[in-house]
């Protein structure tokens, strides 16, 4: 068992890391935006990097629930188990949208070029591939990470082990990227500014609870509340 401070930092750092690998989006741009991509030649450097990023992210994502468990029990064991359960689906679902990216490298590495290879099959191969992922993106970015969000945001604010502001932002933006990303499962492209402004709530509250957590911690009122002692409670007192 370790500390609640000790608790605190690890799930804001596993939170921050979230945000800093989620940046593969970018480097998936060529093959994202590229139909032909599959057919062409070069290095898939940005793309490997892209999914290697989202791996960590996978595993981070997982990494934050684990380490918020043993605190957000106290408040409600029922609801931090569906949060650690949401946390880890999301996780896989994101290590399964890697995988179509990674056929992409190899098809394009092993097909591309060479003799005899239909390129219009191997477009439309790559373009199935590409449409698998921003499904899985889709559906664990979006939908799963929309409930698990109000679950963690609602222990939160039931348990005031941060400011309240901060998990009102979690219940605000949770049901706006539920929404977005419906909309998106049945055709609705969004506009760049319509999209930012979805996800807006959403991001504060992540990095808002992430550097609290780190730099502040739980709020010793709440802990005291909740049976938890600033102290490594594994430690055992040494008796006069």
């Amino acid at each position: 068992m370790t500390s609640p401070r000790r608790t605190a930092a690890v799930a804001g750092a596993l939170y921050l890391v979230t945000h800093v690998t989620s940046i593969a989006t970018v480097a998936y741009g060529p093959v994202l935006a590229d139909p032909g991509y599959i057919t062409g030649a070069g290095p898939d450097t940005q793309l490997l990097v892209g999914s290697l990023l989202e791996m960590v992210l996978a595993m981070a994502v997982v990494g934050t629930a684990v380490a918020l468990f043993p605190v957000l029990r106290r408040q409600s064991e029922g609801v931090a188990l569906g949060y650690v359960g949401l946390r880890v689906l999301e996780g896989a679902v994101i290590a399964v949208g890697v995988v179509p990216l990674l056929a992409v490298a190899t098809l394009r590495q092993d097909l591309a070029g060479a003799t005899g290879t239909d390129s219009a099959t191997l477009v439309t191969v790559g373009r199935s591939l590409v449409a698998l992922h921003e499904g899985a993106f889709v559906v664990g970015q979006g939908f799963v990470i929309g409930v698990s969000t109000i679950l963690t945001a609602y222990l939160m604010y039931r348990s005031h082990l941060v400011p309240r502001l901060i998990p009102v932002l979690g219940l605000v933006g949770a049901p706006l990227i539920l929404a977005g990303r419906t909309a998106m499962l049945f055709g609705y492209e969004p506009s760049p500014a319509l999209t930012a402004a979805v996800v807006l709530p959403i991001f504060a509250w992540e990095i808002g609870l992430a550097l609290y957590l780190v730099l502040r911690g739980f709020r010793p009122a709440a802990l005291g509340r909740l049976g938890l002692a600033q102290s490594d409670p594994g430690r055992t007192p040494v008796s006069a």
